[in-house]
């Protein structure tokens, strides 16, 4: 089956720090990725954002666990357990070490955790790290898991 190019990926960043999601934004452009970045504040709206996107777009989230309302605890749940989204790729990027955390994350599913350095340099390279990673070497599937 010949391999036919995708649209850009969307990326969904879950986080309500905004020095961290500029950081994300800033990643985003020196990583030479193209993609989509879309903000939710809450899990719950992370969520609703996921549940918009058209079938055959690939996405990722890139997930806080801390945040108001429904957290990223109790969305990346809900997303993997949702039979139309439970094989979008999660990243967690988390200020908790936390192994309680950690373990409970991958149990729930989670394609990788990250905790967030704290000096912005090494912070920032790890996002492009990781977009760079997720979003240029990585087939990823569409919202729903059909790449047809």
């Amino acid at each position: 089956m010949p391999w036919t190019e995708q649209p850009p990926a969307l990326l969904v960043v879950v986080e309500d720090s905004d020095e961290d999601f500029d950081t994300v934004v800033e990643a985003v452009k020196r990583s030479g990725v193209t993609a989509e970045v879309r903000r939710a504040t809450t899990g719950e709206a992370g969520m609703t954002l996921l549940r918009e996107v058209t079938p055959e777009r690939p996405v990722i989230v890139l997930m806080d666990l801390n945040t108001p309302g429904t957290d990223g605890r109790e969305a990346l749940a809900a997303i993997k357990t949702d039979p139309a989204l439970k094989s979008t790729p999660v990243i967690v990027f988390s200020t908790s070490s936390n192994p309680k955390d950690i373990g409970f994350c991958y149990a729930a599913g989670a394609n990788a955790y990250h905790v967030k350095p704290v000096r912005y340099p090494d912070h920032l390279q790890l996002v492009i790290d990781l977009i760079g990673y997720w979003l240029g070497r990585v087939a990823l599937t569409a919202v729903g898991g059909s790449n047809s």
